[in-house]
């Protein structure tokens, strides 16, 4: 009997033992709010880090480069963009934020897709497709799938990249390269709407928590700099003034402050964090680029 209850007893020490462990990693990931890629392994990997960017756990380990990082609006998965047959052919995935359950959701070969974007309620991701036809056009569309890769169907009044869902289920986007706008439509591709009337290039628009604002990167003044301005395209202003290319911003939950990628003078592209006026603005993470909040809806 004394043996019986010596093994119950160890058994369950070693169950409350993993439990408590588990509860640990648990919390310790959900501290996790920022995703970013960086080289620092040699490919391009996705990281995750904190608000203080203090610790960061790498959560992807595969040959090819995987960036562009959208987190579900309930905090639980990202998807990316990843790198297939020697770099011809780009295709979303989606994961869980530990990097478990790899899922490849397009398949198009040759063809690059990019930029995925959660619809507010989780069900649908838009994606940018770029590719050469068959009489080597450039073209560039974008796409709507259901969140497992289902459906996928391509908005073909819209043309460009960089989609981004508002917070009542439009979406931003900018047109075709070259003389690129910053555009808005319903999601049918209905209603669109020019926000910006620059020949020059205006891309990756990122809205608001609030959805009052749409912070975007711009190359009319020279070069490329990080803008704001309304979600109706007015009040149009420059945050940033670098001799070096500023890109891909992304607001904080609050919308109080902004992060963005910069290159230095050697082209080695860092993470930089400023307030959402342009003020107090400082390096947030070296060597990596593409980061990007997680802000969760109510």
């Amino acid at each position: 009997m004394k043996y019986v209850k010596a093994i119950c007893f160890f058994l369950t020490f070693l169950f409350v033992q993993m439990s408590s462990c588990q509860e640990s990693e648990k919390s310790e990931l959900t501290s996790y709010t920022i995703g970013y890629s960086s080289k620092e392994s040699g490919d391009r990997e996705i990281y995750l880090t904190d608000i203080e960017a203090t610790s960061k756990i790498r959560v992807t380990d595969r040959p090819g480069n995987d960036g562009y990082i959208a987190w579900s609006p309930e905090g639980k998965r990202i998807t990316s963009y990843a790198y297939h047959d020697g770099r011809k052919t780009w295709s979303i995935h989606t994961m869980n934020i530990d990097g478990t359950n790899m899922k490849r959701l397009t398949h198009a070969k040759n063809k690059w897709d990019s930029s995925p974007t959660w619809s507010p309620d989780g069900k649908k991701i838009a994606f940018a497709r770029a590719y050469k036809d068959t009489e080597g056009v450039w073209q560039e569309e974008i796409w709507m799938m259901n969140s497992d890769g289902g459906e996928q169907t391509q908005i073909k009044p819209l043309n460009g990249g960089g989609p981004y869902f508002t917070r009542d289920g439009r979406i931003v986007f900018h047109s075709k390269t070259e003389y690129s706008e910053i555009c808005i439509a319903d999601i049918d591709g209905s209603n669109l709407i020019k926000l910006t009337n620059n020949n020059v290039e205006d891309w990756h628009p990122e809205v608001s928590p609030d959805g009052k604002q749409i912070a975007f990167m711009s190359n009319r003044d020279g070069n490329h700099e990080i803008y704001v301005m309304g979600i109706d395209g007015s009040n149009q202003k420059r945050l940033t003034s670098n001799d070096v290319r500023d890109s891909i911003p992304t607001w904080s939950p609050d919308g109080s402050q902004i992060m963005y990628t910069s290159h230095d003078v050697d082209g080695n592209a860092h993470i930089y964090i400023m307030n959402k006026d342009g003020s107090s603005m400082k390096k947030f993470i070296n060597n990596a680029s593409g980061a990007v909040w997680l802000k969760l809806r109510k």
